[in-house]
């Protein structure tokens, strides 16, 4: 799994078990969603290149180093997805955000695109995908199928809880896809939900259940 960050920080963990635990309310699972996905983007813009530049400090010239003009898009799947966008945006601010909105079929099973829209300069732009849960990952990679039909070359998958088939997935559909998940979890059950997972993270972010 040469792709795959599994992340081991304390503070990601700390806040993985309270976003996991059935009696955590709406309001404390939507900051934990937000506060993890802040904390993961840490982690996956280490390699964003770098450029030096002069800085005039109240003393003196300070050689400092500055993003080297990248542009990056954070691009949720809906709807679940969305609750992951505010942390990263507190990083970094002046990304652009699309949207994909994917439904499956009751006859194929497969995905299907109901909503797509993105920034017109997407294929540009380092993309991060963003999805709390990859279960069976037929979402994340059929949304990264239409990213790269657009033209999108440099994206990476952040999930916070995934299960083995959804990383031997995306692995086979999109092995040039970095994947950051904040747990991997045993396995899949019989309604393809994550074990022990924490349950519909949609239904939790926005108390739909």
């Amino acid at each position: 799994m040469s792709n795959v960050c599994v992340f081991d920080h304390p503070l990601i963990l700390h806040k993985l078990s309270i976003l996991r635990d059935e009696t955590t309310s709406v309001k404390e699972f939507r900051e934990l969603v937000s506060e993890i996905a802040q904390l993961m983007c840490y982690e996956a813009t280490r390699d964003l290149p770098l450029e030096e530049v002069d800085v005039k400090t109240p003393v003196a010239v300070a050689k400092c180093k500055r993003i080297a003009g990248k542009k990056l898009a954070i691009v949720p799947i809906l709807r679940a997805g969305l609750g992951m966008v505010d942390g990263i945006m507190a990083m970094v601010p002046n990304a652009k955000v699309g949207h994909i909105g994917l439904y499956r079929d009751p006859v194929t099973v497969e995905p299907v695109k109901y909503y797509y829209k993105m920034p017109p300069d997407i294929c540009e732009r380092d993309i991060f995908v963003v999805d709390p849960m990859l279960a069976t990952g037929g979402s994340a990679s059929a949304a990264i199928s239409f990213l790269k039909e657009d033209g999108a070359k440099h994206i990476k998958l952040l999930s916070i809880i995934a299960a083995p088939e959804g990383i031997e997935r995306m692995q086979q559909d999109h092995p040039d896809v970095d994947i950051f998940v904040a747990a991997l979890d045993e396995k899949l059950n019989d309604h393809c939900y994550i074990v022990p997972g924490l349950g519909d993270a949609g239904d939790r972010i926005f108390g739909t259940k």
